[in-house]
């Protein structure tokens, strides 16, 4: 199953990603591939975040910054595992900004990860709401990160949005989820 989740920073995404990881995985093998460089302070800060949020729930954490769709490389495993990637706004900006980028690849490496696992939760971030202005190459990441939301949410099964804390389906279903 693909499964996107998305919603605004701050918006517990990340976290409800995690839960749905879990209980798709059971006592099967979790990966959590992480794609955010951690630049600066704040950077380091959200990183300590999220690896104290997932203490204890049994993922395996691969740093991927580019090519996704590699993440699985050299990963032991018996069986086809879940796996969360936290999140394609890191990953789009890693693959449009930094040296060796191909950031229209994206959408066909999470399609060859997809093939690699059993489940693949797949966090991103919401885009087009805040009514600012930005300079173009601003602007051309976010349209990218629109349009690979776009091809990300057709091929999914589920699409949920997390809305202060609260899981919106906006496709699929989420019953396999227990409160």
């Amino acid at each position: 199953m693909l499964i996107m989740v998305t919603g605004v920073s701050g918006s517990g995404k990340s976290e409800y990603a995690e839960q749905i990881s879990c209980q798709l995985a059971k006592d099967n093998k979790k990966y959590y591939v992480a794609t955010m460089y951690p630049y600066g302070e704040d950077g380091r800060s959200r990183v300590k975040k999220h690896k104290l949020q997932r203490d204890g729930k049994g993922f395996e954490t691969i740093e991927q910054y580019q090519n996704i769709g590699g993440a699985l490389k050299g990963c032991k495993r018996d069986t086809k595992p879940v796996v969360l990637v936290e999140c394609m706004s890191n990953l789009l900006a890693n693959e449009c900004f930094e040296e060796n980028g191909h950031p229209d690849n994206i959408f066909a490496e999470c399609m060859q990860l997809y093939s690699e696992c059993s489940h693949l939760v797949i966090v991103t971030n919401e885009v087009f709401s805040d009514g600012c202005e930005y300079d173009d190459s601003t602007t051309d990441y976010i349209r990218r990160l629109g349009e690979l939301n776009v091809k990300l949410a057709k091929a999914a099964d589920t699409v949920v949005e997390v809305v202060y804390t609260i899981p919106v389906v906006l496709k699929g279903d989420i019953s396999y989820v227990g409160n």
